[in-house]
């Protein structure tokens, strides 16, 4: 039996569901406007889960990003969609799962020509279990634990180059005072220091 085709949720310029489409023809010069979230996953001591993306990937592959992202399928509950997708991209359980820019959208245009359009929340977690990571190499080829303050002050300054969403997201978070929502509570001493993945 085949593999089943997932598909994305179209959106109207207003936000509402007029449709689906396969996600593996959505993303193209002309992208429609579609539903996808992005989600920032914190571990106890505070620090950011960062991933690079597959080089297989169909927009910005190798390319840096937030710990996560991810299309919601017709008719799935947001919050549904993100704890599935870390799930399958991370192998992580989410706790403390909230949204923090409910309503960001953003359009980014590759070098050649690939455009992204999405509507897409912004989700903040923590996991569970940090050991339990074991990311599935077709959509992750690296990650890090880092410290959050310092990776937000990096992408803002243009000290760190990361998706044009990623940018974008800490941006609108500053600016709506939204990056509280990612301080780490009470870190001891040295918590926050990066560990890189090997």
């Amino acid at each position: 039996m085949g593999r089943e085709v997932e598909r994305v949720v179209l959106l109207a310029e207003d936000g509402r569901a007029i449709g689906t489409a396969p996600k593996d023809e959505v993303h193209h010069a002309d992208t429609p406007l579609h539903l996808a979230f992005s989600c920032y996953v914190l571990d106890a001591q505070g620090r950011l889960l960062v991933t690079r993306r597959a080089w297989s990937k169909r927009t910005w592959p190798g390319v840096w990003t937030n710990s996560c992202c991810g299309h919601p399928s017709p008719d799935e509950p947001a919050d549904v969609a993100v704890r599935r997708r870390v799930r399958q991209e991370l192998g992580i359980e989410l706790t403390d799962l909230r949204a923090v820019l409910p309503d960001f959208r953003y359009r980014a245009v590759m070098e050649d020509g690939t455009v992204e359009n999405e509507v897409c929340p912004v989700w903040v977690a923590t996991c569970a279990d940090p050991g339990a990571l074991s990311p599935d190499p077709d959509e992750v080829v690296e990650h890090s634990w880092t410290d959050w303050a310092r990776f937000r002050d990096d992408v803002l300054t243009g000290a760190r180059e990361v998706s044009p969403w990623c940018r974008l997201q800490l941006e609108a978070m500053e600016a709506m005072e939204a990056m509280e929502a990612l301080e780490a509570p009470d870190r001891p001493d040295g918590a926050g220091e990066p560990a890189r993945a090997t």
